[in-house]
């Protein structure tokens, strides 16, 4: 099966803000500026044994290996029921299990995986890239890690691609168009320019990411966004043009409990009540979804919980 070469989305404007494009980037620049600034890459990853592995390898052999630029490759397994974590190892990345790192904050969801990643790892800069990208190549990581580099103003850096779904080449994002921009439109007008707010592949600071909290599930994505730029500024976010995106499209049937996690968390961060730590979406066709609301603690604020990280 062949894919789409990486070509540039078009769009009807450019937002405004700080956009990049991936092709501005390559590692023997960045490994020049990179000076004493330790980077993280974090895959987080469940059941993904048909492609984590050739992801691991390549920034292995590329971002590794023949240019020292990454200082720690680090999957984070969540309870995968695959081969996930033996072939991210065989691949030389280091494997975590979630079920492993702060077990009594619960484990098994992308913001947990996520939250859990940032405390397990060490880099002053941390990466992450979703593990079920069937034409990755080491563009996801340079283009999120190169305007962190060599822009000391700039803290969260988002990615954006095309991602074709069908015949045309256009087609995903469903979720991204019928829930995460009306929420921004409605409720959150300052991030109308964000053109994948919901993407896997972004990074930032360290020492901004531990300051906010990590919505759980598929929420944290827009989470950290709200949070970020209401605590530190809109200005400190930016985005790169990562050219062509195909990955494991998921079905209507799953869908729905990431809208509704979305949902539940923007109408917390924009005032509305919301005390329920889970909520119950009936789906007479697919059976009912629970999904589990509420936010993982800004890891700054552990303190002495298990607030120790690896030495680098």
């Amino acid at each position: 099966m062949s894919f789409p070469s990486p070509q540039r989305p078009t769009f009807d404007h450019r937002p405004r803000g700080r956009v990049f494009d991936h092709l501005e980037f390559d590692p023997e620049t960045l490994l020049a500026a990179k000076g004493s600034t330790s980077v993280t890459v974090a895959i987080p990853a469940k059941d993904e044994a048909a492609t984590v592995g050739p992801i691991v390898a390549a920034i292995r052999d590329r971002l590794v290996d023949r240019v020292p630029l990454i200082d720690e490759l680090l999957v984070m397994d969540d309870l995968s029921n695959d081969a996930t974590a033996a072939l991210a190892a065989d691949a030389g990345a280091k494997v975590i299990s979630t079920a492993d790192v702060l077990p009594w904050h619960g484990a098994g969801g992308k913001g947990e995986a996520l939250w859990k990643s940032l405390h397990a790892s060490s880099g002053d800069v941390i990466i992450w890239c979703d593990a079920d990208i069937r034409n990755f190549d080491t563009r996801f990581v340079l283009g999120c890690l190169g305007p962190l580099l060599l822009h000391r103003d700039i803290g969260f850096i988002k990615g954006f691609y095309r991602r074709p779904l069908n015949e045309d080449g256009e087609g995903g994002g469903r979720v991204t168009e019928l829930v995460a921009r009306p929420l921004i439109a409605t409720l959150f007008p300052r991030l109308d320019e964000m053109i994948q707010p919901l993407s896997g592949e972004f990074g930032g600071r360290r020492e901004l990411l531990e300051q906010v909290p990590f919505s759980r599930g598929y929420a944290v994505d827009l989470a950290l966004l709200i949070d970020l730029s209401e605590r530190f500024g809109p200005e400190i976010i930016a985005q790169v043009d990562l050219g062509s995106r195909v990955h494991r499209n998921r079905p209507l049937r799953q869908l729905g409990p990431q809208a509704a996690a979305i949902t539940a968390m923007a109408l917390q961060r924009a005032g509305f009540d919301q005390r329920a730590a889970t909520l119950t979406m009936k789906r007479p066709e697919f059976g009912d979804a629970t999904i589990t609301v509420g936010d993982l603690p800004p890891l700054a604020s552990l303190a002495g919980e298990g607030r120790r990280r690896p030495a680098r």
